[in-house]
């Protein structure tokens, strides 16, 4: 006599399909999983995590209805294709209603909303751990306290290009996100060594900080991070602070041991002596290095950092004219073998085939070379030369119109 059928859905229970679902491991499978019945779609909408969309207020209520546990909502604009308004404070006000396992929360370029939709995410988000609002740049220091005060476990929050922020903003994150480790203030050009030194008096787990274009920071703000967040800090990116210099990087040197990634583009008043302390410092950390425009930048401070910065994977020191073929010279002396990937040198004039031959003998990790405007480096020179480029690596002897993930 034959078998009855078996009809899966009366067999297995919603806890066993969802840990099925749990080791598809594609999105593509995941989403087929969806495909096999109003009961599979369920129970696939409501294990859905990460969610990225353009909607306005009617299908927020809908998504927030149908995908119960999303913890990452991501309703950002490009900036060349985004709509105006786009999202607006009325749809915020939806997501603060709807969605209230949210950790990670990016409407970055969303130029409508304002101070009243970022109390709403305040109010309702009180386990937000992350938001990013880059160049919502109607926001002020008010919408961004009331942020602050209602999701206490924020660990990142990225405002780049918010020009109405001041260091009231900072003061605020400081009082109620201790654990806060990501910040980006880019472009925020109201923010000053006070507002840096009021910031860390509260949050002394800082990771990551961008204060690229903050004219108004100097040596003061910067010593103040170094000392308060010494065992945190791995990134800094300061490019076109003018007001820092020597003291900045001599304080990063002394207390901050850790640091991987350090730019500083455009800071003429850095000479080799500050670098060349923490080069000695970060010997063992030091990954990425953008000191482009630095003129007061030569051969000692470059030498040091090439020689005893053994993991370093990526340099930019374009326009730095005073670095000659001598910065690479200490190379020929011991077994020193460079891990580096990228390497940008363009329009440094006094920098020839000779000191990128000797580099090549060292190194043949090597994924980018940029030296377009070296008046003595051509495509020519270098075969004539004999120089051999890894395989992998792409020279640019005319300018390179990008930039390596790595220096951005």
């Amino acid at each position: 006599m034959a078998a009855s059928p078996i009809c899966i859905n009366e067999t297995l229970t919603d806890d066993e399909l969802r840990f099925i679902l749990s080791r598809l491991e594609s999105d593509r499978d995941k989403e087929v999983f969806g495909l096999v019945c109003k009961r599979w779609l369920h129970l696939q909408s409501t294990e859905r995590k990460k969610l990225s969309a353009r909607a306005g207020p009617h299908m927020l209520r809908k998504m927030a209805s149908r995908f119960t546990r999303v913890l990452e909502l991501d309703l950002s604009q490009s900036v060349s294709r985004s709509f105006y308004p786009g999202l607006t404070d009325s749809d915020l006000a939806v997501i603060a209603d709807g969605f209230k396992c949210l950790r990670v929360l990016n409407v970055q370029n969303c130029r409508g909303i304002t101070d009243k939709g970022l109390a709403s995410i305040g109010s309702g988000l009180s386990s937000l751990q992350s938001l990013d609002v880059s160049n919502c740049n109607k926001l002020t220091d008010k919408g961004f306290s009331a942020v602050v005060e209602g999701c206490p476990n924020l660990r990142g929050l990225h405002l780049t290009g918010c020009r109405f922020v001041t260091d009231e903003a900072l003061k605020a994150i400081s009082r109620h996100c201790p654990n806060l480790e990501d910040l980006g203030l880019c472009r925020c050009t109201k923010i000053t060594d006070s507002g840096l030194a009021d910031l860390v008096n509260g949050c002394h787990h800082i990771r990551f900080l961008d204060i690229n274009k903050c004219s108004n920071v100097g040596d003061t703000g910067i010593s103040s991070l170094a000392k308060a967040c010494s065992s945190s800090l791995k990134t800094l990116k300061m490019l076109d602070c003018y007001k820092v210099g020597d003291e900045a990087i001599l304080s990063l040197a002394k207390f901050c041991e850790n640091l991987e990634t350090l730019m500083f583009s455009g800071c003429q008043d850095i000479s080799d002596e500050s670098m060349k302390s923490l080069a000695m410092s970060c010997k063992n950390s030091l990954k990425n290095l953008r000191m482009n425009w630095c003129l007061n930048i030569s051969d000692s401070s470059l030498s040091c950092i090439l020689t005893h910065c053994e993991n370093l994977e990526a340099v930019d020191i374009e326009c730095c004219a005073e670095v000659t073929d001598a910065a690479f010279q200490n190379l020929e002396n011991g077994e020193i073998e460079l891990h580096l990937k990228v390497l940008k040198v363009s329009n440094c004039p006094k920098i020839t085939v000779l000191g990128i031959g000797i580099l090549l003998n060292k190194c043949n990790s090597l994924e980018y070379l940029d030296v377009s405007s070296c008046p003595h480096i051509s495509k020519e020179g270098c075969d004539e030369a004999g120089l051999r480029f890894p395989e992998s690596c792409k020279v640019y002897f005319t300018t390179s119109l990008t930039l390596p993930d790595v220096l951005l």
